[in-house]
């Protein structure tokens, strides 16, 4: 599959590339917030095929504590980029592996409250969760969203004495979205490319690990559906500011898969029945297997691509993204 991945991306970047149009127009980034992604729309939506689901509980857990609202730095339309740090209330005697969390949304919508039960529940387990605010497309273009999440890693290692977190285990989940951003993160480990500018540039913004759920490898592939423009702009059309059509080199610089290397940290992957949320999955993993970094997937048989917010999928979620942690995390702090 690998090899022919290889020799469609050079077949397609050809065809691409003869049919570009010579100075196409940027698509500029409205400034407008598109709340179209919410996790009640989803339910509503997926409900209709699957009434026997439920949102997963929003409830805190009594054990657990929340700092909101904490800045860690300015998009570039001078929004206050958040974090919210959920840990247990009673401090562990040694320092905890930490997760940044990373929301959907097509990389134009949603919000990082959509990951709080998912971190409220980890954190329960001994983790320090982290959710995220980033550099939406109707804010900025890639890779803005990748030098946010960057910039918020080495935010973490900054300010890891407050938060009794372990600087050595730092992993990164996303789900759809926030899961290609979350690969993508991973496997340009080390990239100066995409390291951005600004905040705690002395610190490492390196992973440890990798939770992608159902998130794209690789946009420019025989399994991708992303870049339809036919009836409307894609997401990813959006996120970029062209059409694959006028810029495949930019969509292809935009695939975690482009980017795997020695440096590249463990995986997990967790996927839905829809098998284009994850196009590119096998032959990204046959690149991990070259350099010999650990992965696993879990896939869930008929759900629905929103599965991790919602009862029966939340729960198996919840336990396989802590059964991989341990797996990788090994001294991670018995519970």
């Amino acid at each position: 599959m690998l090899r022919k991945f290889k020799i469609h991306t050079v077949i397609m970047l050809s065809i691409l590339l003869a049919n570009a149009q010579k100075g196409s127009a940027q698509i500029k980034p409205s400034g407008v917030a598109d709340t179209s992604f919410s996790v009640l729309g989803s339910y509503r939506n997926e409900s209709r095929h699957f009434p026997d689901i439920r949102i997963a509980s929003p409830a805190m857990p009594a054990s657990i504590n929340a700092s909101r609202n904490v800045p860690y730095r300015q998009s570039k339309s001078g929004r206050n980029l958040l974090l919210d740090i959920y840990q247990r209330k009673q401090r562990l005697p040694k320092p905890a592996p930490a997760i940044l969390m990373v929301h959907g949304g097509g990389w134009r919508s949603g919000d990082r409250t959509h990951n709080t039960t998912l971190a409220q529940r980890l954190a329960e387990k001994g983790l320090i969760t982290i959710t995220a605010d980033y550099s939406l497309s109707t804010e900025d273009l890639f890779p803005a969203s990748v030098f946010d999440l960057k910039a918020a890693i080495r935010w973490i290692r900054a300010h890891a004495g407050d938060f009794n977190i372990d600087t050595s285990r730092i992993a990164i989940l996303g789900f759809s979205a926030g899961g290609e951003l979350a690969a993508f993160t991973g496997a340009t480990n080390g990239s100066k490319k995409f390291e951005g500018s600004g905040e705690y540039l002395k610190h490492s913004s390196g992973v440890q690990a990798v939770i992608d759920i159902d998130g794209i490898l690789a946009f420019i592939h025989p399994e991708s559906g992303e870049g339809d423009d036919s009836k409307s702009i894609s997401a990813a059309t959006y996120w970029f500011g062209y059409p694959k059509s006028e810029r495949p080199d930019l969509w292809i610089d935009g695939s975690p898969i482009t980017h795997v290397s020695k440096q590249s940290p463990p995986y997990l992957f967790i996927n839905s029945s829809v098998s284009r949320m994850h196009a590119g999955r096998e032959d990204f993993i046959k690149k991990l297997n070259g350099f010999n970094i650990y992965s696993e997937v879990k896939t869930f048989p008929d759900a629905p691509h929103t599965f991790m917010f919602f009862d029966p999928w939340f729960e198996p979620t919840l336990q396989t993204i802590d059964n991989f942690l341990n797996q990788v995390f090994p001294a991670k702090t018995t519970r």
